[in-house]
């Protein structure tokens, strides 16, 4: 049973890594973010809840990570405007 977790996690990955080249900066960052939220939510959460800690952290993530790769992308656009 462990053996198809690790295979379903490994093919759900790569089939996130084609999906999110097409995204918009937002949509990575949120990727990114809602991924990373969801591991440190189990983790600080625990062994009784780590479904919700999962859940709770990746929903925060997504959201900071998107707000975050917006802001950093509109600063970058911003920046190239003045330079050239």
């Amino acid at each position: 049973m462990k053996k198809l977790k690790q295979i379903v996690c490994i093919t759900a990955a790569i089939a996130l890594s084609f999906t999110v080249i097409s995204c918009t900066p937002g949509e990575r960052g949120a990727v990114a973010g809602g991924a990373s939220g969801a591991a440190l939510g189990a983790v600080i959460a625990g062994s009784g809840h780590r479904a919700t800690g999962a859940l709770i952290g990746g929903a925060v993530g997504a959201v900071a990570g998107s707000e975050m790769s917006k802001n950093r992308a509109y600063r970058n656009r911003h920046h190239h405007r003045h330079i050239y």
